[in-house]
């Protein structure tokens, strides 16, 4: 399917997308949603996750039929109401574009928080997350708002739109508060280590236990394996998180 972007006005987005839902018949297109993403922000000394609309003012929808769904959306009264107003926008994705930024997205049309690691003077060395889709992209970082300024394309025009980033400050917080949901229940038995590095005994899928660094005290599930690290998940916020840890810093739970 084609996908379109249409302009209406900020703050009506999702009410609009309502509307067009319960009115179009439901063979002429095949999505039709507003883009989300999620910001961390601190409240009262509490994690919070916040859902903003990714690019205001602009709906997302898809058909094969783009000449029927134009006469169909002319029936619908907010519709003409923003037709003649003469700031409607009713443009196709280019190439390339809607791919890009469905890719982004889960399956509900959210970019979730990306998980970002520094050296401490602000230096990025390494991430995990939808970011990692689009890191030339990345204008600039604000990490006291925890968040990240991106160019992105759409209909041919450079939009420069915020991301949500989670930091290792925010981890160990919900480490703390014990908001880290457990993954597993096995005992904490560790496996002996093999010749050949500490990743070498260590598989995709293995159930471990942090036992070293900031994420200490952590159990993960290994999504992957590198030479000197590993890439682990861990439960938090009712998702899950992806982080990069050296592979010494874990043991394989028995």
């Amino acid at each position: 399917m084609l996908w379109y972007v249409i302009q209406t006005y900020t703050g009506r987005e999702e009410q609009l997308v309502k509307m067009l839902r319960r009115q179009l018949p439901k063979d002429c297109y095949g999505e039709c949603f507003v883009a989300y993403y999620e910001q961390l922000r601190d409240r009262r000394q509490e994690n919070q996750i916040h859902i903003l609309r990714l690019f205001p003012g602009y709906i997302f929808i898809s058909t094969d039929y783009v000449d029927r769904l134009f006469r169909y959306m002319k029936t619908v009264p907010a519709m003409t109401k923003i037709m003649s107003s003469g700031e409607f926008l009713f443009t196709p994705l280019y190439d390339g574009e809607a791919e890009f930024l469905l890719a982004m997205m889960d399956s509900d049309r959210v970019v979730r928080l990306t998980y970002v690691a520094t050296d401490g003077h602000n230096h990025i060395t390494y991430m995990a997350g939808p970011l990692e889709r689009c890191a030339s992209r990345i204008r600039a970082y604000q990490f006291r708002k925890r968040e990240a300024q991106v160019r992105l394309t759409v209909a041919g025009q450079e939009k420069i739109v915020r991301m949500g980033i989670i930091l290792n400050d925010d981890i160990r917080r919900e480490t703390a508060y014990g908001k880290v949901e457990a993954r597993i229940s096995t005992p904490e038995r560790y496996t002996i280590s093999v010749p050949g590095g500490p990743a070498a005994a260590l598989s995709k899928g293995d159930n471990v236990a942090v036992i070293d660094g900031a994420f200490e005290g952590n159990r993960a599930v290994i999504s992957q394996v590198k030479s000197n690290a590993v890439r682990i998940s861990v439960r938090m916020f009712g998702r899950e998180i992806l982080l990069e840890v050296p592979a010494e810093s874990v043991r394989r739970l028995a």
